[in-house]
């Protein structure tokens, strides 16, 4: 696969030697000389030292072919600029990086559309989404690097006072965009059908967004929902921000540590459910006043790893339960991976390995990614792409025959993920998670891929 890369960051750097390892045909456009120069000499890449913006240079990178374009700077107008030129060019795939939640508002301009863009990703808000996990609920299946937050699955199971406990799925007013997709019940585990009737003890997986899912709950597990999560957070920042935006939901109870006056005073005024407390984080006598011994989770979060690291060690030995910390510099990874268990840091993310995690998702040549295996391989949670020769592509779910015991639980169409009703419409270039027995792999290929 021919792969252009806009950027030599942390980000695309790293990229780009991922994807060079994996024996695709990799070009890289870097405007500073040097750095260029550098990445030429360590790599079996092809370097241009040019400007991403600049039509001139994209056409030499993309001469002879383009299947992967990725702009990866730091600034995400040139990322935009890029990617329209890119794909004017003849670039296949357009997948661009963006910093600004402003280009994910289309409710006045469509970005991704204006700019011909296939898929826009913000490293900040994948690591927001990595640090949720098991913020939200530490029981749950991790299928929200599909949907980036939107969809989450939870395993739930049915207490002897659930409201639901004795009703099959049939008569359950569930909200719409809410699927269960599987049940275990002593030794006996299946994908559920309209007629399954919950009992008490049943584990079940539902899949939706993730307040839907704390609705839910309390009619499974009465005793699930009341526990109130205590949540810190170290720094303002963008990744700072996107968790706060997953963690929208009265459960949690979020305090943010910013030093800088008058950030803390905009992000207050934008965000007034959220405590914003304005000091040093790093300060010992901040953390004991702020009493975050007895946080649920710390989050370290700042751009600055060597403030993270001291100020999650603090927190761990004051008593926060559970230490997440952010780490922005590749030259500090593999020895804090290491002594992760000594410093009592839970929790270690990067924003070029989430992004670079994300973008081989998408140039990956296999049929299907697994996003899950159920015990003794009762089921699996699968990610397919619909082919543009699909047999799906264009028609609702309701009009498709799918195979028995195989349940579409996540539709992504271009930037939007949802739990799919009948009424959905399946697209080719759409991306689904189906959750299935192992008998039905080669019927569901052939349906959405036409393989």
């Amino acid at each position: 696969m021919k792969v252009v890369i806009v950027g030599a960051g942390e980000v695309g750097r790293h990229l780009s030697h991922v994807l060079s390892e994996a024996d695709h045909d990799v070009t890289v456009v870097e405007m500073d000389a040097e750095r260029a120069s550098q990445l030429d000499e360590e790599y079996n890449i092809r370097v241009i030292n040019g400007s991403g913006s600049s039509a001139g240079v994209l056409k030499r990178a993309i001469e002879d072919g383009c299947d992967q374009f990725l702009a990866m700077t730091s600034r995400d107008e040139t990322n935009l600029i890029a990617c329209s030129l890119a794909r004017v060019l003849g670039a296949r795939t357009v997948i661009s990086r963006i910093h600004d939640q402003t280009f994910n508002d289309t409710s006045h301009v469509n970005y991704p559309l204006h700019f011909g863009i296939d898929m826009m990703l913000n490293p900040e808000g994948l690591c927001a989404v990595e640090l949720a996990k098991s913020i939200r609920n530490p029981a749950r299946i991790a299928v929200e690097n599909f949907a980036r937050g939107q969809i989450e699955a939870q395993r739930i199971t049915v207490d002897e006072r659930a409201r639901f406990k004795g009703k099959s799925l049939r008569e359950l007013k569930l909200h719409p965009h809410v699927k269960f997709g599987f049940y275990q019940r002593g030794e006996e585990q299946d994908i559920p059908s309209a007629d399954t009737v919950l009992q008490e003890g049943d584990v079940v997986t539902v899949f939706g967004p993730p307040n839907e899912l704390y609705k839910l709950r309390s009619n499974l597990d009465p005793h699930a929902s009341g526990r109130e999560v205590r949540v810190v957070i170290f720094g303002g920042s963008e990744t700072a921000v996107a968790l706060v935006r997953l963690l929208n939901n009265p459960r949690f109870k979020v305090r943010v540590i910013e030093q800088d006056q008058d950030k803390c005073r905009r992000l207050a005024e934008r965000f007034p459910q959220v405590t914003f407390i304005n000091g040093d984080g790093t300060s010992l006598r901040l953390l004991e006043e702020e009493q975050i011994g007895n946080a649920d989770y710390f989050v370290a979060s700042t751009s600055d790893d060597e403030r993270n690291v001291m100020t999650s060690v603090q927190a761990a030995k004051l008593g926060a339960r559970h230490v997440q910390t952010v780490i922005n510099k590749s030259d500090y990874e593999e020895i804090l991976y290491n002594l992760r268990g000594v410093l009592d840091i839970e929790t270690l993310v990067a924003p070029r390995l989430v992004t670079a995690n994300e973008v081989l998702r998408y140039l990956s040549d296999e049929p299907y990614i697994e996003l899950f295996n159920f015990p003794n391989q009762a089921a699996r949670i699968l990610e397919m792409q619909v082919s543009l020769n699909s047999p799906c592509a264009g028609r609702k779910l309701r009009e498709i025959s799918w195979p028995k015991h195989a349940v579409v639980v996540a539709l992504l169409h271009k930037f939007q993920a949802k739990v799919p009703g009948a009424e959905d419409q399946i697209l080719a270039g759409d991306r689904v998670v189906v959750i299935t027995r192992q008998e039905n792999i080669k019927d569901l290929l052939k349906l959405l891929r036409n393989d």
